[in-house]
């Protein structure tokens, strides 16, 4: 169990059976009164959002959580196929599920996957991975005012913002947080 005093930004707790993760968190003391802990927190398993406020004698339960490394193998066409790094055991994960991350897998590429109840709820991916821009317009000379940027499609169909000087063919790097340019990988 966690204490009220416990709650942070990133905990995962459980409520009314399901993960939630606390998203945002503010502790306010008035001047009399007890303290409140005020969280924003998203369900792990649906996505939905809540605000809650706890007092300090509070209890949140802790969810039973397991986390396992695994390499994505393969898609089946409805579910995305990863093997467990030790027991060669397959999770299949929906699309659905993953989201805009599915843009970001890469064959054999070591991920977590998070298990609630034996069920996946949430998939870490490589922090950075590399694709090629195969779709992009060039940019135009003289446009050198910073931070300018360009639609480009990667070779899945993905669409990021890139520099102008990312040209059709250039191999950049992704942030799989948030589904944005990083840099240019430098061609060897």
């Amino acid at each position: 169990m966690f204490g009220a005093s416990d709650l942070r930004k990133g905990l995962k707790v459980e409520i009314d059976g399901d993960p939630w993760v606390i998203t945002d968190f503010d502790f306010c003391k008035p001047g009399k009164g007890t303290a409140l802990y005020r969280c924003k927190m998203k369900n792990m398993i649906t996505g939905n959002t809540m605000d809650r406020t706890y007092r300090p004698g509070d209890k949140l339960g802790k969810p039973d959580l397991l986390e396992r490394e695994v390499y994505y193998s393969y898609t089946d066409g409805e579910f995305y196929v990863f093997s467990d790094a030790e027991t060669y055991e397959e999770y299949r994960v929906s699309a659905e599920s993953l989201g805009d991350k599915v843009y970001f897998l890469l064959e054999d590429s070591q991920c977590s996957i998070l298990f609630f109840n034996d069920q996946p709820v949430d998939i870490t991916l490589p922090t950075f991975i590399e694709k090629e821009i195969t779709e992009t317009e060039p940019g135009a000379r003289g446009d050198t005012a910073t931070n300018v940027t360009k639609p480009a499609k990667l070779d899945n169909g993905y669409e990021i913002h890139v520099p102008l000087f990312i040209n059709q063919g250039d191999v950049v790097k992704i942030d799989t947080r948030t589904g944005e340019y990083s840099e240019r990988v430098s061609k060897a």
